[in-house]
């Protein structure tokens, strides 16, 4: 009896431990923080590529890349003489047989080094849409969920001196336990869309830190830095020239350092995004970042930035480069998107629906625009697998992770159009509301919705979401996908939290830029004048919201969505934009320009 329950006890220890390495090897590494400041060697470029749409990639195991020995022998794959694809870059817009696919392709990229012993390697990657596999010179480093959140492998024993062979396997194919699931209304871009980068450090380095004002403050930075390696005590030293600070500490035994200091900060906001060099220096590394400090809460139904209220003029932003069709990846494509939004007199940017580049966010904060970052938790997710929260918990300390030192981001969005019905939905997200507080205290936190009762011409917003969030923020279509229901400016109000503000994430109607095909009173027609009407009833009706906070239409550009199936009007595109994808003005655009010079 003892035997057999010792033989089973072993056993379920050999599958704990097998399953440990498994679920470390798929979910990969944390992705170290602001890389920009490391010792990178880029592997942005040209990189081979073999389109796999039936997958017998995987069975063929193309990542081996085996050259024929024999005079019989033959390989029915090459990533030479094949196809190449630039990256980052979506494959979609790469090449026209891509333009709708959804599938695999094996990306190769080969590159030279020479090994020196006292440092380390890790090949980090920005972004791969959806699932990558990652391959070193034929041997599997790991896996890894997300299309929008970067990760990294460490290679450090791994690369040999001389050329190395990287293959990615990436799979854009929808999930239906996937962030987001099988539907959604934007293109579904596949590939290495963001940077490539072979990172090298010191044996011991600097993987982490968190240098921000604490919750409520306008002098007190509260945070940590953590070192990672072999030699983790050591003196820290934290320093902002133009204050004169020269701030030390100590890590402990874990690496672990506590950061505590004031200082007379010049205080960053829209009107003057004023961003400190902050230099961290430890005994074996040391790395520096342009940081803002800033203040963001709400009380008595406002939102307030550095104690002062502030009413958010925002739009919401795809990831795509309008003019390209492509996905957004670039220092050009950011500034492209956000000086648009800029001349709309917008003061927030809402990164729907998804983790957007880091050039986005770090030319926001430049620039003076907040920023409110999402999940791709959209719509019809299945939260009832026991395998969403835990993707839902990773992703968010994913996107955490990179961007927590970024001032201009003001807002952590954890969800968008989910519905109470869902099974499970409501204990999954209060539970990840809760780790995402004690991840990030010094930022709003907010669910969209979109389940409110429209009737007699009152707005009732009732969602239970709403007790664990900041800001109440709801995505309302009146004038579109509903109708008026009376005279906009008596719309009457019953908010289930009304000590909160209240922040209309969405709102607008469809419009094809210089439609005059058809009555201009009718939706069917797609015209510039209907969808004027609606903002003009919007306007009248944001007077009527009790503790408005901020408005955010949808959306800045139209954008490639293959749900838009009218071959008339849509062509494939979300028309709800201010701008057309050529970037031309709509009738709308004229209404929120004159709504924000006044506010």
């Amino acid at each position: 009896m003892f035997k057999s329950i010792k033989i089973f006890s072993n056993k379920r220890i050999l599958i704990f431990l097998f399953s440990f390495l498994l679920v470390d090897m798929v979910i990969g590494q944390d992705a170290m923080i602001n890389i920009q400041s490391r010792n990178a060697i880029s592997l942005n470029g040209q990189w081979n590529v073999i389109i796999d749409p039936t997958g017998v990639g995987e069975w063929l195991q193309v990542w081996l890349e085996k050259r024929p020995q024999k005079k019989t022998d033959f390989f029915e794959y090459s990533f030479d003489g094949g196809p190449v694809l630039k990256v980052p870059g979506d494959f979609n817009s790469q090449k026209s047989e891509l333009t709708f696919f959804e599938g695999t392709v094996w990306y190769r990229k080969k590159f030279n080094y020479t090994i020196q012993n006292e440092k380390r390697l890790f090949l980090h990657f920005g972004a791969v849409n959806y699932i990558a596999d990652v391959y070193l010179n034929g041997e599997k480093l790991g896996i890894h969920e997300g299309g929008f959140t970067p990760f990294q492998f460490e290679i450090t024993n791994k690369v040999k001196s001389g050329i190395n062979s990287i293959v990615v396997k990436t799979n854009n194919v929808r999930q239906k336990n996937g962030l987001p699931g099988l539907g959604y209304d934007w293109f579904n871009y596949g590939g290495i869309t963001r940077d490539v980068n072979i990172i090298e450090t010191g044996k011991t380095y600097i993987q982490d830190y968190s240098i921000q004002l604490k919750k409520g403050s306008l002098n007190t930075v509260s945070g940590w830095i953590q070192l990672d390696g072999l030699q983790l005590e050591q003196k820290i030293e934290i320093k902002i020239p133009e204050l004169n600070i020269q701030y030390k500490t100590k890590s402990d035994k874990k690496g672990l350092a506590p950061v505590d200091f004031s200082s007379g900060f010049e205080l960053w906001s829209p009107e003057n995004p004023k961003l400190y060099k902050v230099i961290i220096k430890s005994e074996t590394d040391s790395v520096s970042e342009n940081i803002g400090f800033r203040n963001i809460e709400v009380k008595e139904g406002k939102v307030l930035l550095n104690n002062h209220p502030i009413f958010l003029k925002a739009v919401n932003i795809h990831e795509e480069n309008p003019y390209k069709g492509a996905r957004a990846y670039s220092r050009d494509d950011a500034n492209l998107l956000l000086k648009a939004a800029k001349e709309l007199g917008c003061n927030l940017v809402r990164l729907a629906h998804y983790p957007h580049n880091e050039n986005m966010i770090r030319e926001a904060e430049r620039m003076g625009l907040m920023i409110w970052s999402e999940l791709p938790v959209y719509q019809h997710i299945d939260f009832a697998d026991s395998t969403v929260p835990v993707k839902m918990d990773r992703m968010l300390g994913e996107m955490i992770r990179r961007d927590k030192n970024r001032c201009g981001v003001v807002v952590w969005s954890l969800s968008n159009e989910t519905y109470p019905s869902t099974p499970n939905r409501d204990k999954a997200l209060v539970e990840l509301t809760k780790k995402c507080k004690a991840l990030d205290s010094v930022r709003l936190i907010t669910h969209v919705i979109n389940s409110q009762k429209y009737l007699s011409n009152s707005f009732e917003l009732w969602d239970t979401l709403y007790r664990h969030s900041d800001l109440v923020s709801i995505n309302e279509y009146a004038g579109w996908y509903v109708p008026w229901q009376g005279k906009p400016s008596d719309v009457k109000w019953k908010v289930v939290c009304p000590e909160k503000p209240v922040f209309i994430s969405e709102f607008g109607g469809e419009a094809l830029f210089g439609s005059d095909y058809g009555p201009a009173d009718e939706a069917a027609y797609w015209t510039e004048e209907y969808q004027e009407k609606i903002y003009i009833d919007q306007v009248k009706m944001f007077n009527t919201v009790p503790n408005l906070s901020g408005v955010c239409p949808w959306l800045l550009f139209d954008y490639r969505s293959l749900s838009r199936l009218h071959p008339v009007y849509q062509k494939g595109y979300n028309r709800k934009g201010l701008l057309s994808e050529k970037g031309d003005k709509k009738k709308a655009w004229y209404i929120m320009k004159v709504y924000y010079n006044k506010k």
